[in-house]
């Protein structure tokens, strides 16, 4: 398998170079148990979403399953990536999202055409329970070969993704939180937005004189306060996130801390997907073969690579280099 970086591989596809400076604001309510994440992709997430030919609920399905990844990886401290996975046996079967540490942002959804078609006859706007159907949400961190994966997985329940993430934690990281979601089509493109508050477990970052229950106050205000938030506010662009905190949380004295960026993340490339081809015998590379080429396709970023068949050696020659 070959060692060179994306970066320095040459058949690294044609993709957009976008990055956004500030896509993720982290913020916190001084002396309460409160933090959360703001995240705005801008333009990334058009760039992301329009990669595929999709309906716009299906867009606007990938676009907070995007915001929501973000949001939940710049949470955490890890090398490698985080990601959520959500399978089902719905329109969608297959939504996949993922962050690395550095901000680099991808997703895409596999659509079930027939069903697809089947559903929008009924409902012309489907939620994402009518889209994914029954199955199972997973979040994941993988921070590669030699370190272990961790993972949780929840049935899907509720009818959005931002009802389905407040499951899993309420389910599976017993950690009180408010989800709010946001993606859809504007005058600049399409838009996406995630707004995660989070309660403070134990007494981080809270005035040690507060009481349990005035802790209790302090959280359903914030609660509160964010359940106020409209979608047209966490995708209007003339507000900034800064703006937009202050405009829900100023009674509460809210704190930003330093923004995070995003960067259009598809990390596919000619070596890598060359490298997986070598891991296939020679029979199975044959099987492969059409119109004089095997062809690979990245699904999220959609652009497809052609190998000739003796570019690729498989596993048959390469065993037999060995043996020599």
């Amino acid at each position: 398998m070959s060692s060179t970086p994306a970066f320095l591989d040459p058949g690294r596809p044609d993709v957009p170079d976008i990055v956004v400076p500030r896509a993720v604001l982290p913020f916190y309510i001084p002396n309460r148990p409160v933090r959360g994440r703001l995240v705005r992709l801008g333009a990334l997430a058009d760039a992301l979403i329009t990669r595929h030919e999709q309906h716009p609920s299906v867009h606007a399905l990938v676009g907070q399953a995007m915001a929501l990844t973000a949001a939940l990886a710049t949470a955490l401290k890890y090398r490698g990536s985080f990601s959520l996975q959500a399978k089902g046996d719905g329109a969608v079967p297959m939504l996949l999202a993922d962050c690395t540490e550095d901000g680099t942002l991808r997703g895409y959804a596999r659509a079930n055409d027939e069903k697809l078609a089947s559903l929008l006859n009924t409902v012309p706007n489907p939620d994402a329970a009518m889209l994914l159907g029954r199955g199972y949400l997973a979040f994941s961190v993988d921070q590669g070969p030699d370190m272990e994966r961790h993972q949780g997985i929840v049935a899907i329940i509720g009818e959005n993704l931002a009802a389905m993430a407040m499951h899993y934690f309420e389910t599976s990281e017993q950690l009180p939180c408010v989800v709010k979601l946001a993606c859809a089509h504007t005058e600049q493109g399409w838009r996406a937005s995630a707004l995660v508050l989070e309660r403070i477990a134990g007494a981080g970052g809270v005035d040690l004189s507060m009481t349990l229950s005035e802790q209790n106050d302090h959280w359903h205000t914030a609660v509160t306060l964010a359940s106020t938030l409209t979608d047209a506010e966490l995708l209007d662009e003339s507000l900034s996130g800064e703006q937009l905190l202050f405009r829900l949380f100023h009674g509460e004295g809210v704190a930003a801390d330093r923004p995070r960026a995003l960067a259009y993340g598809c990390r596919c490339s000619r070596a890598k997907l060359s490298g997986i081809l070598e891991g296939f015998s020679g029979a199975d590379l044959d099987e492969m073969v059409l119109d004089d080429a095997i062809v690979m396709n990245c699904e999220f970023c959609n652009i497809a690579f052609r190998f000739a068949r003796e570019e690729v050696r498989g596993l048959d020659q390469s065993d037999q280099d060995m043996s020599e």
